[in-house]
């Protein structure tokens, strides 16, 4: 076999473990990947059933609910538009609650509702740890 063709046959070699490599590696992250909704988006398409998700809104006002088992809560997430009750069970971010903003990641149930097995809690870009913020506020020069 000429040079050529041994160099042409390699490359071929390659561009098809590469391939091989990629469809693998996608094949494997397909059951893993988390997609996005808010509760206007859930209205709109529906419920998306049988996958993991993440649902993402503000926690609305005076829905935040204990269970009797003392680790359950219910809250509602809305985005202005939709809002879809949630339930989740363990303990909760420290910043999580009313009127904040949340992503719970679970799936949803045929009911409408959402069972979240983790909660994100969001805060603002303003947010500074209370120890920063005292550090802060004793390096601010003195107004004269």
């Amino acid at each position: 076999m000429k040079a050529k063709h041994q160099r042409l046959y390699l490359a071929l070699l390659g561009v098809a473990a590469i391939a091989g490599a990629s469809g693998l590696a996608l094949s494997a992250l397909k059951d893993q990947a988390a997609f996005f909704y808010a509760p206007g988006d859930v209205a709109k398409q529906g419920l998306p059933l049988g996958r993991a998700v993440r649902l993402g809104g503000m926690v609305e006002g005076g829905s935040i609910r204990k269970l009797t088992d003392g680790v359950t809560i219910t809250f509602t997430v809305t985005d202005g538009k939709a809002t879809v009750p949630v339930q989740f069970k363990g303990i909760t971010p420290d910043l999580f609650k009313e009127r904040s903003g949340v992503v719970a990641e679970g799936e949803f149930r045929p009911d409408g509702r959402f069972v979240a097995s983790n909660l994100l809690a969001k805060h603002d870009e303003k947010y500074m740890p209370p120890e920063m913020a005292g550090k802060m506020a004793e390096l601010k020069p003195a107004a004269k």
